[in-house]
């Protein structure tokens, strides 16, 4: 996709540009020249961008870094991904860049219908990406013009809804289409502050401290990569063990999630519909399930590296569609099951996972449970448990596995569906 019209053409956006300003008689500039508001942008500073109809802040959604990531309103938290800087692209026009990702506000598709969507994309300084500021008549507020379709920046439908999107629309002064430049560290105080957000992950065996907190009132969509810099994201459900609650994320084929602390209310936390990556990320308190895979392709597969999970009263992680689930580099505590391969989905299929150099503190049930009449295969090695002296914690579970009713355990140790020795396991 193009992210630039031909040069061809640009000639007769700049005409018609002036002719649009012309048409206005001159107000946008007239209005931006005596504005304080917009006058006196701070092109050094960092801004949340605070809507008038509904008290909430422009955001990427998902604390996304891809290109073509939405934009949405969200409750104020000043994480990165809701501050913005005014880059001067000269003649009092400017780009919003994302403090998070350092992608700028996008007109998406060069749209000049009203309900275009705005997105973050690379900064290519095209007038799809340029902004003017004009005051509302407050003062207090202004409204950004798009250079390419001459639209205001709009919460879609005067929604004020946390996750409601940010489109063009018709300027009319209209409170949804009004903004209050705030600066970060001014202005009211945000419920939840965050701190200096890591980019690494913490020292080995250590759980990372918030950076910042984001409720979820749905489940968030991750194609591409998501790096969520240690933002704690809780609150999609009450915490309870029900079952068929909702994941706080599903990633696509290909996703990679990391640096991510799920908290409270997880719901049935992380699902994968295909191959996928989770990289340091880390369950505060596991609500039915810490990830699931799901998908249908048999080369599919889920890796889980580094990070952690406690108190799963039940599993931590759950395999139902075919393909191989790896887990490297893990800690988990006070849970039941670490892995368990579907006992009774309605379709079967011969699973594999790998656990290597993972950490285990008790108190827990099991580690490993496959299907091996399905044709399961466990390979585990380098398994440090602590705190269990009396070894209660069951290394390899073998059941046999069932289409609908419950599965039976059939037995448990080292197998031809459970490859593990003594040596792979370490009592501290």
């Amino acid at each position: 996709m193009s992210r630039r019209p031909p040069a061809a053409r640009r000639p007769f956006r700049v005409a018609l540009a002036a002719a649009l300003t012309l048409a206005l008689g001159g107000t946008l500039g007239l209005a931006t020249a005596v504005g304080a508001s917009a006058a006196s942008v701070d092109t050094n500073a960092w801004y949340v961008l605070v809507n008038r109809q509904s008290g909430k802040v422009m955001d990427v959604t998902g604390t996304s870094t891809s290109d073509g990531a939405a934009i949405q309103q969200w409750p104020r938290n000043d994480g990165a991904w809701q501050q913005w800087q005014f880059v001067d692209s000269g003649s009092g026009w400017y780009r919003l860049r994302s403090r998070h990702s350092g992608k700028v506000l996008d007109l998406w598709e060069w749209s000049t219908a009203d309900g275009g969507q705005f997105r973050q994309y690379a900064d290519l300084d095209g007038w799809n990406q340029q902004f003017r500021l004009v005051d509302s008549a407050s003062g207090a507020y202004v409204r950004l013009l798009n250079r390419h379709s001459g639209k205001a920046v709009t919460v879609t439908d005067r929604s004020t809804a946390d996750g409601a999107s940010v489109t063009q629309l018709t300027d009319d002064n209209q409170y949804n289409q009004q903004w209050q430049l705030v600066k970060v560290g001014a202005g009211t105080t945000p419920t939840q502050q965050p701190t200096q957000q890591p980019t690494t992950p913490p020292p080995s065996g250590a759980w990372p401290s918030p950076s910042g907190q984001q409720k979820v009132s749905a489940t968030i969509k991750v194609s591409g990569t998501l790096d969520g810099r240690y933002v704690r994201y809780h609150g999609i459900s009450s915490g309870d063990q029900d079952e068929s609650q909702p994941p706080i994320f599903q990633l696509s084929d290909g996703a990679v999630l990391r640096n991510v602390i799920i908290g409270t209310g997880a719901g049935d936390g992380v699902h994968c519909t295909g191959t996928c990556t989770l990289e340091n990320v880390w369950w505060e308190d596991v609500g039915e399930d810490a990830a699931t895979l799901k998908g249908s392709n048999p080369s599919q597969v889920m890796t889980v590296t580094g990070g952690g999970a406690r108190s799963a009263s039940d599993k931590v992680f759950q395999h139902n569609g075919p393909g191989r689930f790896v887990v490297r580099n893990f800690q988990v505590s006070d849970f039941g099951k670490l892995y368990r391969s579907c006992g009774n989905c309605s379709t079967q299929y011969a699973r594999t996972v790998v656990i290597e150099n993972v950490q285990v503190t008790a108190p827990g049930k099991s580690l490993v449970g496959v299907n091996s009449n399905y044709g399961d295969k466990a390979t585990i090695s380098g398994v440090t448990i602590l705190d269990d002296s009396s070894r209660k914690i069951v290394i390899c579970e073998e059941y046999r596995g069932v289409t609908s009713g419950e599965p039976s355990k059939i037995g448990s140790g080292p197998s031809g569906a459970c490859g593990y020795s003594s040596s792979s396991i370490t009592y501290r």
